[in-house]
């Protein structure tokens, strides 16, 4: 007969007891090694969601309180380690507060199909996108010429159904014509932005979240500020053109590239919304030619 031993927690005992006996099981250790091995995955992938938004800055105060936390219980500082326990089992509640745009952003993202790849139509779609990025890059260039302001937000994996309820629903093919009607000036649907979804004009004169970051410049208007606001909380991408400069700016993942040229604006859209096509499949298709 085997003699079982009991894994102790961290939390029971000290760092030492714990490696000693993962040292004598040899079952716990290979559980030990794919739980944090999970743990650091799923870390990555976070740090990648939080990459450039304010939550990052939050997690080196979140690692510093966990440190803190193992080192009391090591030197067993037991009033420092009870209150850092408590705190970080009523943290979680914390941090789903605090994380709650980037949290639904990423769960949204996980819930968003491939059904598109699976049926192998990905091709079809790319090259309407691109023909759409053509339209929208041609539209924004007149607008900037004319330095009429505009704002248009291009939906990706996260839906925009609530954004888009906010304005007037259009369900239009993509022009440069009707882009530039929609943001000039007096008309009824200029103020707000225009969604772009599901290679459709689906609505204009929709409200945005505003970015209210301290670290903003006050220089930004309201239009940058929008820009920022929705691609903080969602993946989309924001044209934003200057009403006072005429300058295009794209912002994306909460941060905001200024000043860019046409074809740069064009590269940047592309590399953003062309869905990429597996280049095995490519291969595959000229062996078979």
């Amino acid at each position: 007969m085997l003699k079982t031993v009991e894994l102790p927690t961290v939390q029971e005992g000290s760092i030492m007891n714990y490696i000693n006996t993962l040292r004598n099981s040899p079952t716990h250790l290979i559980t030990f090694i794919i739980d944090i091995t999970i743990v650091i995955f799923l870390a990555v992938k976070f740090l990648k969601l939080v990459k450039g938004t304010r939550a990052l800055q939050l997690l080196k105060g979140i690692f510093f309180l966990v440190i803190a936390t193992i080192l009391s219980s090591v030197f067993n500082l037991t009033i420092l380690n009870m209150i850092l326990t408590s705190f970080m089992t009523y943290g979680v509640i914390l941090l789903i507060i605090m994380f709650q745009p980037e949290i639904r952003r990423g769960l949204e993202q996980l819930g968003s199909n491939k059904v598109n790849r699976f049926f192998g139509i990905e091709e079809e779609i790319a090259n309407k996108v691109k023909e759409n990025i053509f339209k929208l890059t041609i539209a924004t260039s007149e607008l900037s010429q004319s330095k009429t302001g505009a704002l248009i937000v291009i939906e990706k994996s996260i839906k925009l159904k609530d954004i888009i309820d906010s304005g007037i629903v259009i369900n239009s093919e993509i022009s440069p014509q009707l882009l530039v009607n929609i943001f000039e000036p007096k008309t009824p649907l200029h103020d707000g932005a225009v969604i772009i979804s599901e290679s459709k004009i689906m609505a204009a004169a929709c409200m945005l979240p505003l970015a209210n970051d301290k670290n903003i410049p006050k220089t930004l208007g309201t239009r940058h500020r929008s820009a920022l606001g929705i691609s903080k909380e969602t993946d989309a991408i924001v044209v934003v053109v200057s009403e006072e400069t005429g300058k295009i700016s794209v912002a994306k993942n909460g941060t905001l590239i200024a000043d860019v040229k046409e074809d740069a604006l064009k590269q940047i859209l592309i590399k953003n919304l062309v869905p990429k096509i597996d280049d095995a499949k490519k291969n595959n298709k000229i062996k078979r030619k």
